[in-house]
């Protein structure tokens, strides 16, 4: 955002609408136009040829966000854009987004980050896997990987006594 007062007081948050699946393209290709741009995503466990992975979504999948001015800026070269579909209006003015919103999406943003590790002797439940639904206190992670999967070591209680079990780590929730 530009510290210019003048400058900032025209300058506003935007809608974009993105084709359908095309939003990380047209974040690409605007920020490679020169464009600020703000694109919220979200991790979230998927399950992708067999195996559980956290994937980067968009919160917004048909949506991102563009910071323009209203007098200075080029608009033209957005709707061309590859991934673009069209400036989101009300009628024929484009629609604003107000500072506040993209600030607090900003914020949830930076706490839903993915998490690196667990502790040791953190709680955890076993979500997939032969032990899926269970509770189990974190013991270590593996440097060794197997296939390239990160494992852990977790103590199950398993048929009357505590177990050491080695897992992969997407296996695990906190």
């Amino acid at each position: 955002m530009p510290s210019d007062q003048s400058s900032a007081a025209l300058s506003r948050w935007y809608a974009i609408q993105c084709k359908g699946g095309e939003s990380f393209r047209a974040e690409e290709n605007l920020l490679n136009q020169g464009f600020d741009i703000f694109h919220p995503t979200l991790l979230c466990r998927k399950k992708r040829r067999g195996k559980v992975e956290w994937v980067n979504e968009p919160l917004f999948p048909y949506y991102l966000f563009i910071y323009l001015d209203q007098l200075q800026s080029n608009w033209r070269p957005i709707r061309s854009t590859r991934g673009v579909s069209r400036i989101v209006t009300f009628g024929d003015r484009p629609a604003v987004i107000s500072h506040e919103l993209i600030a607090l999406l900003k914020a949830r943003e930076d706490q839903d980050a993915l998490p690196s590790s667990f502790e040791a002797g953190q709680e955890v439940t076993v979500e997939n896997g032969p032990f899926a639904g269970h509770s189990a206190t974190f013991q270590q992670q593996l440097s060794r990987a197997r296939n390239g999967e990160e494992r852990a070591i977790i103590l199950l209680q398993w048929l009357n006594r505590t177990q050491e079990v080695e897992v992969p780590i997407s296996h695990l929730l906190r």
